[in-house]
């Protein structure tokens, strides 16, 4: 069977040759040199500023050190808004990263605390009922010995209440405490009267966001 193959014309060519050849879309990446330069300044300060916090744990002697050598490197910036500003808020980051952290830290410590109450109450059942076993095969053992392990008892007293309402007064213990009512002091304060031992005090607190 003869295979007829299609012929295009001199004005046919021309097209095909005049269209355009299609090309993939151009992606660059372009980074302006001035924020690259801002963004690992701005990471050099974080990260000097972390290496401060770090000697904030330390004796009084560093602590106050770095205390100093923060203070003086924000107060050295007093002419130029920018590179305090800069310098702030890197210290704005090391805060929050360590608020951040202190929280997450604090949920491990409740929820490890919580798994070692668990540890231990399932250590005390089954300590309870091997010694509730080994007991009723042996009434009168006071010590279990095993290949790797000892079972041992020591005899001791406790006194158990069973109503503390019906005890006298002679076996009682009178304990008192007291501690001042901030509240009532802070209302009578702040309508002019004088207590004292006492004094209102204006604080202002700060949030970072």
């Amino acid at each position: 069977m003869p295979v007829h193959t299609p012929v295009l014309t001199e004005a046919a060519s021309a097209r095909v040759a005049a269209a355009p050849v299609p090309t993939g879309p151009s992606c660059t990446l372009q980074r302006s040199g001035s924020l690259w330069q801002l963004g690992i300044e701005a990471q050099e300060l974080t990260t000097a500023i972390g290496l401060l916090a770090e000697k904030l744990e330390a004796d009084d002697d560093t602590r106050a050190q770095a205390l100093a050598e923060l203070e003086a490197a924000l107060l050295a910036e007093e002419g130029n808004k920018h590179a305090l500003a800069a310098k702030a808020d890197a210290t704005c980051w090391v805060i929050e990263h360590l608020r951040g952290q202190a929280a997450y830290r604090q949920q491990q410590a409740k929820r490890l605390t919580e798994l070692s109450r668990s540890d231990a109450g399932r250590a005390d059942a089954l300590e309870e009922s091997l010694v509730l076993v080994l007991t009723r095969l042996q009434p009168s053992a006071t010590r279990f010995s095993f290949p790797n392990h000892e079972l041992s008892s020591r005899k001791s007293q406790a006194v158990e209440i069973d109503d503390e309402e019906a005890l006298d007064s002679e076996w009682l213990t009178v304990t008192t405490t007291s501690k001042p009512d901030k509240a009532a002091i802070k209302e009578a304060l702040k309508a002019g009267r004088h207590i004292e031992g006492a004094q209102l005090l204006s604080r202002r607190s700060w949030r970072i966001s």
